[in-house]
Parts: structure tokens; C-alpha cells; sequence
């Protein structure tokens, strides 16, 4: 692979890898220190062989985050702020960041040990599978699973409270829908929590548990004929194909900066309950 093409096939990757090593650090100065070094590593390797260069990025990234995260342990250093102070970079970018993956959850994923930190951003945020994980943490899969657990179990024990400004709410409704009719499906799973949930009214449905799997099944809901978001109740949710038989509300909870459960409303005796309000 020429140079040229190996830069633009990096560059497809770079807003992927950021999002990914920001999880990781809770720092965008870090972050971009994270992807530089990835793309230096990158370039100075034999890239015939690689059949996913998003995978293999994704590694090479999450290997750098964790050896920046033993170091920053072994000197005891605190943690970069979400937000910059004065004499930051970036600090537009840096709050975009923060506002992406809510402030709240950063501070708890500080708490978490670097190993374990990495196997639960990378799994439950990124789909990332256990044996791509297990190499990066020099663990077998089921031990990076545990990992991942543990990580889980910390984070679904912080108190964080639902969210609720409207303005914050329609943000992330709207990445959501933007997201699904995009068909990103990386940019979903980001959107929800790791342990999300989604449910519907119909007897005997199964109930989807995991940001991948409700990723996968809300989309289809979100894509809907027509879909739009509508203040229901007072709340941000989004409204698929109005007056038809197949008229639904999606009602989303939201904590931390991302979707923890979404309730999709089918039953006339529900619908007819709610107070539905377009938004423009």
C-alpha cells in the first residue's frame, strides 16, 4: 500500500480512534497524542498482511492508551481534566468531546484500573471483541471478560442521575436518530450506555440488553417512515410513522450523556395516553 493511500485510509479511521483513546484518557490533548503515535507506528510497519486496518488501529490505539495509563499510575498523576483551563489547544474540541461521553462517566471510568478500563471501553463501547482484547491486556479472552465485568459492575454501582435538561436531551435524540438513518453503527453503540436496554409494549417481546444489541434492534425503530423527534410528556423522543397502523414512540432515558434505556410504544391504549408535541 502506497503512502498516499495508507494517509487517506488513516484519516477515514482518525474520528473512530479519537473517541476511542478519549474514552481511555478523558483527555483530547491525550487522545491526539494517542492517534499521532498510532499513525507513526502505522507508517513504520508491513500493513500487507492486514486484512481490517480499522481493527488492527483500534489495537495499536488501545495498546498506547494503556501503556499511557500504567504510566500516569506508576508517576501518580492526576488525571487531565475533561475541560481544559486557559491555554488549551483545543478546548471547543475538548468539550465536544466531554459533552460526548458526559463528564459524570468520565470520572467514574478514572476510578477503574487501566486493564480493566481498557476491555470495558473497548467491548461495551466499541464492540470490540474479547480475543482482539485479550493480546492488548496479555490476558486469554475469558480473563479480558472478566475484565470487562469488573469494569461493568463499577460503573453500573455510581449513582448518576437522569438528565434532565431538554436542551442535553434533544443533543442526544438527535445524535441517536442522525445516527440510525446514517446507518453508523459505532456512533450508535457510543450513544448508549453499556448496559442499555430496550423494550417494547407488545406481550412477549423480548427485551434487548447491551449497547450492541439495542443499537441493533432500536435503529430499526429510529428508521422508521417519517420519524422525527417529538417532545413526549414533557421528554425527548422520537415519533415513527404517524398515523398509520404501524405508529410508534420511542421514549428514551438518558444519564451521563448517553441513552441507558428506550421504551418503543406501540399499544393505541398507550399512544392515545400521551401528550406528543413535534419539534421543529
Amino acid at each position: 500500500m502506497n503512502d498516499e493511500l495508507l494517509a487517506e485510509r488513516f484519516e477515514a479511521n482518525r474520528s473512530h480512534l479519537r473517541a476511542v483513546a478519549y474514552r481511555m484518557l478523558g483527555s483530547a490533548t491525550e487522545a491526539d497524542d494517542a492517534v499521532q503515535d498510532a499513525w507513526l507506528r502505522l507508517s513504520r510497519s508491513d500493513t500487507a498482511e492486514v486484512a481490517n486496518l480499522a481493527g488492527w488501529l483500534t489495537t495499536v490505539v488501545g495498546r498506547v492508551c494503556l501503556d499511557m495509563l500504567r504510566s500516569r499510575r506508576s508517576r501518580r498523576e492526576e488525571p487531565l481534566p475533561a475541560v481544559p483551563g486557559p491555554g488549551a489547544a483545543d478546548p471547543e474540541q475538548e468539550a465536544v468531546l466531554a459533552d460526548s461521553v458526559g463528564v459524570a462517566m468520565l470520572v467514574v471510568l478514572e476510578t477503574l484500573d487501566p486493564a480493566e478500563r481498557l476491555a470495558f471501553v473497548l467491548h461495551d463501547m466499541f464492540a470490540v471483541p474479547f480475543e482482539d482484547i485479550a493480546p492488548i491486556v496479555d490476558r486469554t479472552p475469558a480473563a479480558a471478560r472478566q475484565l470487562a465485568s469488573r469494569g461493568r459492575r463499577r460503573v453500573q454501582g455510581a449513582p448518576v442521575a437522569p438528565e434532565p435538561d431538554l436542551a442535553r436531551q434533544r443533543q442526544v435524540v438527535g445524535a441517536f436518530l442522525a445516527a440510525a438513518r446514517q446507518g453508523d453503527f459505532e456512533a450508535l453503540v457510543a450513544l448508549l450506555d453499556p448496559d442499555a436496554v430496550s423494550r417494547t409494549d407488545v406481550a412477549g417481546a423480548p427485551v434487548s440488553r447491551g449497547a450492541v444489541a439495542v443499537a441493533r434492534n432500536a435503529a430499526l425503530a429510529a428508521t422508521a417512515v417519517g420519524a422525527h423527534l417529538a417532545l413526549v410528556d414533557g421528554a425527548v423522543g422520537i415519533v415513527a410513522e404517524p398515523g398509520t397502523p404501524r405508529f410508534r414512540v420511542l421514549t428514551f432515558t438518558i444519564a451521563a450523556g448517553r441513552v441507558r434505556t428506550i421504551d418503543v410504544l406501540t399499544s393505541p391504549d398507550v399512544l392515545t395516553t400521551l401528550t406528543v408535541e413535534r419539534l421543529a
